[in-house]
């Protein structure tokens, strides 16, 4: 019947591509004229033409080609000399490949692959392709394999985005490793899931493995100091509630015992209906910003308590020079030297003082003390006494090992034995095994009758000088007639 959709030429429709197989002559190639074709190719090409995907058909032991509109965008400069092509012909390339695909698919098997990467000459230039490639058997009308379906799918750019990103995120990785002070978190709320990279798990004790699988939160909070959690807690909810950007600095215990300041930067995003679903962000290591800060203010504080020392050094050598001097100039000469001797005992104390790397040289502990004690000297005998084997001191620890003797030669200036004229000291130390001990004992002045129930600043850089930088002991005893201390110090750390 005319006018009939019977009449009409195949295929039907099919846009560009249904177009061009309804103009090629098709009695030349292995397909033969259209009217010759089996309904199974026909039903095949009709329904490919139809597809949004790009899908080829690859017919007969030779593999020609018939594809739609969305292949011919895959197959770019190749197209249309494609068409009707054999497919080892025409992708000359990649013919091992196809040849594999064509064998496979007419015995009846399927292949599939994901990102498959291939070079094509698609523009007449070799390029790296990424596909996802999908193969299938079409059956005659015998039943057997007659040709092979391929939908075939680019994937570059999503690769090559893919890989962009990947390089990018090991770049930031590398460098917060390198950094060694940043870590990063991602808490899914609604799950209680915990995730971070290896570096902010180690910040808070947590096995690393936890971080990528993830763990609750109560698990990263049991790094956190006991005084903090209440507080990082609430700020965490505040957040939550409010939408507000969270900023906390804390501490957080290590297993060995030390305290690490970290400072935690983040943010709650939300899902579409409303609720928290991550809370995502950084925690940085302040740790040394925070131990510059306590050493200023340490600083200040020395500053003031050395101000102090020295008007109280000062009298005392007035009040010695007087008492030895038997006129004005011979105490001016007598001042002069111990003015000078204490100068040369606050060179050796000033690097501890003020912070910066030990300045000192290696020296003995004979020296060192005589150095430290000279100022004090009032020419008697019995005023200072020191004695003790020829102990070497290294340059390391000259400085703490001068701070203890200025600090406690000073307290004895100002509340000890040297605050009396009859006053004495006797300095006696020994090197035993692998310790090294030191007595200094007072008599002579103020009677003692309770123990001091407060610290001053100078006991505190005693006790850092001797318990951090030495690693030794020391033992306060108060007695009646005067201070009796102690020291011991492992012999290792008084040679370096």
């Amino acid at each position: 019947m005319t006018g009939s959709v019977s009449d009409e030429p195949f295929p039907f429709g099919g846009g560009e591509n249904g177009a061009l197989i309804r103009a090629l002559d098709w009695s030349n190639t292995g397909l033969g004229p259209i009217p010759e074709w089996p309904e199974s190719l026909k039903t095949t090409v009709s329904v490919l033409l139809r597809s949004p995907v790009p899908i080829v058909l690859l017919w007969g032991p030779d593999g020609i080609m018939l594809y739609n509109d969305a292949y011919s965008i895959f197959a770019g400069g190749r197209h249309p000399l494609l068409f009707g092509s054999k497919v080892r012909e025409g992708w000359p390339e990649v013919a091992d490949f196809n040849d594999n695909v064509m064998k496979v698919g007419l015995s009846g098997g399927t292949l599939s692959y994901r990102n498959q990467e291939l070079t094509l000459h698609r523009s007449g230039v070799p390029e790296q392709v990424w596909m996802n490639l999908d193969y299938s058997p079409v059956l005659g009308e015998d039943g057997r394999p007659e040709g092979v379906l391929a939908i075939v799918v680019e994937t570059t750019q999503q690769v090559l985005a893919e890989r962009a990103l990947g390089i990018a995120e090991e770049r930031l990785r590398q460098a917060l490793n390198a950094s060694g002070m940043v870590g990063t978190f991602s808490w899914h709320v609604q799950s209680d899931t915990f995730y971070s990279d290896a570096r902010f798990a180690e910040m808070f004790s947590v096995d690393p493995a936890k971080g990528d699988k993830g763990a609750p939160l109560s698990e990263y909070l049991a790094g956190v100091h006991p005084e903090d959690v209440r507080r990082i807690a609430d700020a965490v909810n505040h957040t939550v509630l409010t939408r507000e950007k969270y900023v906390q600095e804390y501490r957080l215990l290590q297993k060995d015992g030390s305290i690490r300041w970290v400072e935690m930067r983040g943010e709650c995003l939300y899902s579409e209906n409303g609720k928290p679903g991550r809370f995502v962000g950084v925690v940085i290591d302040v740790t040394n910003q925070k131990n510059a800060q306590e050493r200023q203010r340490l600083l200040a504080r020395e500053a003031d308590h050395r101000v102090k020392n020295i008007f109280a050094n000062f009298h005392s050598m007035i009040s010695l020079s007087a008492r030895s001097a038997g006129s004005p100039k011979e105490m001016a000469q007598a001042l002069r030297g111990r003015l000078d001797a204490l100068l040369r005992a606050k060179d050796l104390v000033r690097p501890g003082i003020m912070g910066t790397e030990h300045e000192s040289e290696q020296t003995t502990m004979d020296a060192l003390v005589r150095t430290v004690l000279q100022p004090y000297e009032d020419g008697s005998p019995d005023r200072i006494v020191i004695s003790g084997p020829n102990v070497p001191v290294g340059a390391k620890a000259v400085t703490g090992l001068a701070l203890v003797l200025h600090e406690t030669a000073t307290n004895a200036v100002k509340y000890g034995a040297l605050s009396r004229p009859d006053g004495s000291i006797h300095v006696t130390w020994n090197a035993s095994g692998d310790y090294f001990s030191l007595d200094w004992d007072e008599t002579g002045g103020p009677e003692i009758h309770v123990k001091p129930q407060t610290r001053g600043f100078g006991s505190t850089l005693i006790d850092r000088s001797v318990t951090g930088e030495l690693g030794g002991r020391i033992e306060h005893n108060w007695l009646r007639n005067g201070l009796r201390l102690k020291l011991s110090i492992p012999l290792q750390r008084l040679l370096v």
